[in-house]
């Protein structure tokens, strides 16, 4: 299997998040990628190479130009107001809720700062836009490898991607890697794609950005949003607006349903995929579903990972993994390389 791997992805390395009302040790760290990488080269899963750079233009078919333009430009705005914020992360202070205006940018850094993001647990630091936009090429790039023939790919990404919406970032994401690896196959000529996110959490930013169209099918299994991030979005009425009515399906689980009723829902996803009949497949892919501690999450073990990959191989579709994360443990990259493996395996 073809990696693209985001080289520069440590140098977005957040401090602290801000936690249940005190200053906690990032969760979301460098380490999560340079593992899953250690167990691709030790399995000799295949070729990993670093991604040709897109252009901007490319992340607008996904994200609003003034949010990228803040993006881009807010590391160097927050060092400019105080030398002294050099030495600490960003983070927002006040947010836009209901009967607020979103659509008039504000001059006051702090206050676009909360504009453009969704919670206090995602420090922007000095290395976060240009790890963000090379982990974007490798998505980008992965897709672009599927229309070049090969069967399966993996985006090796960091930060993740599937919180960020068109115009803001949170849950640790910035650019959605996933919806800018679907973008860009129907930009490269498909008609149809679908979007499996197998991670923990719901990817609302990618639903959010597809809910209104139907030309790309955006199915997820994650933890019941009434009790688990993002808790706003990804109820199972969510089915699509507009043009993308029906092109939305969420399975919510209760959080330690256990692997049968887990593999029960990738069964239902994969049935309504193959219904849709798409032309390429993007998956996020999170391994947050294995057991964290005393967090039972939806209790997939080692081998269940190999079976995942073995069910989407197959849907029969060219594939794009993108990595949106789990714990910074070694099971890290047993899990992901296990997913890849059993779909490596069962392709051939």
């Amino acid at each position: 299997m073809l990696t693209f791997y985001n080289e520069h992805h440590a140098q977005h390395d957040g401090r602290v998040e801000i936690y249940r009302g005190e200053l906690v040790p990032c969760s979301e760290k460098p380490e999560r990628a340079a593992i899953v990488l250690k167990e691709c080269e030790r399995r000799g899963l295949g070729a990993i190479v670093t991604p040709h750079g897109v252009p901007l233009m490319t992340l607008e078919r996904v994200h609003r130009p003034r949010y990228l333009h803040f993006l881009r430009n807010a590391w160097s705005e927050w060092i400019g107001l105080d030398a002294r914020n050099a030495g600490k992360d960003a983070f927002p202070a006040v947010w836009p809720v209901r009967t607020l205006r979103d659509d008039v940018e504000p001059e006051n850094f702090c206050a676009r700062l909360g504009l453009y993001s969704m919670d206090a647990g995602t420090p922007l630091t000095s290395g976060t836009w240009i790890a963000a936009k090379t982990g974007a090429d490798c998505a980008v790039n992965a897709a672009h490898a599927l229309r070049r023939g090969e069967r399966g790919t993996f985006a090796l990404t960091r930060p993740p991607g599937h919180h960020a919406g068109s115009d803001f970032f949170g849950g640790s994401c910035f650019l959605n890697n996933a919806a800018l690896a679907a973008q860009h196959l129907l930009d490269d000529g498909l008609e149809r794609v679908a979007i499996l996110d197998l991670d923990y959490h719901h990817g609302n930013g990618t639903q959010g950005i597809f809910y209104d169209r139907n030309d790309v099918l955006f199915v997820s299994i994650h933890a019941d949003p009434r009790l688990e991030y993002p808790f706003y979005l990804g109820h199972a009425d969510e089915t699509g607006a507009a043009a993308g009515l029906g092109y939305t399906m969420n399975i919510p689980l209760a959080p330690g349903c256990g692997s049968n009723a887990w593999f029960a829902a990738l069964e239902t996803a994969c049935l309504r995929i193959s219904m849709t009949r798409p032309q390429a497949l993007v998956v996020s892919l999170g391994v947050d579903t294995a057991a964290l501690g005393a967090d039972p999450r939806f209790g997939l073990q080692g081998g269940d990972f190999l079976r995942i990959g073995e069910r989407i191989a197959h849907l029969g579709l060219p594939t794009a993994f993108v990595f949106e994360g789990g714990n910074a443990g070694p099971e890290l990259g047993i899990h992901t390389v296990n997913v890849l493996e059993g779909f490596e395996t069962a392709a051939e």
